[in-house]
């Protein structure tokens, strides 16, 4: 037979785990915050009718077939577009000339930005002179600014569903 201070005691002990399973569950992100720096495959069935939410990207202009090209989703903010480590999803592809279709999923509905790279020698840094770059809504890209327009010319909104969008590749070189 159990004490009354034993089981005090052990009530207590189960009333503290509850609370730190509480406190835990408090703290972990919902599916519609999402974690950054997930790299995934590109799986076009996430573009399905009736999937989502997503984003359809077609990728224009690529200038060789050499390299690889990379497309990152980005939450809408000033302090996440192009910061490094803040981009919600990667998918990177061996580059095939012309044009080439993505799907990115999106944690949930909101404010995102894309950005895509050709990385056409493959030796994953930027050279401004052979590389390509392209950005969801076309901004133009100047070499004053590094290519880096800010997020208001790059924000679109997504709900539930698949969005479809065309970007074109640019190259100063």
């Amino acid at each position: 037979m159990i004490s009354i201070a034993a089981a005090w005691r052990a009530s207590g002990v189960i009333v503290g785990l509850a609370l730190v399973m509480v406190g835990v569950a408090a703290l972990a992100p919902s599916e519609a915050q999402a974690q950054y720096r997930e790299t995934i495959r590109n799986d076009m069935r996430q573009c399905a009718p009736g999937s989502g939410p997503a984003v359809r990207v077609t990728v224009r202009g690529i200038k060789s077939s050499t390299g690889t090209v990379r497309l990152q989703s980005y939450r809408a903010t000033k302090a996440d577009w192009l910061a490094k480590g803040k981009w919600i999803n990667r998918i990177e592809l061996p580059a095939r000339k012309g044009s080439m279709t993505f799907c990115l999923p999106i944690p949930g509905p909101g404010d995102y930005a894309i950005a895509a790279r050709h990385d056409a020698n493959d030796n994953r840094q930027t050279d401004v002179t052979a590389d390509g770059g392209a950005m969801s809504n076309n901004p133009s890209i100047n070499i004053f600014n590094l290519g880096r327009p800010g997020v208001d010319k790059t924000r679109f909104t997504i709900g539930d569903g698949v969005e479809r969008m065309s970007i074109t590749m640019l190259y100063f070189g």
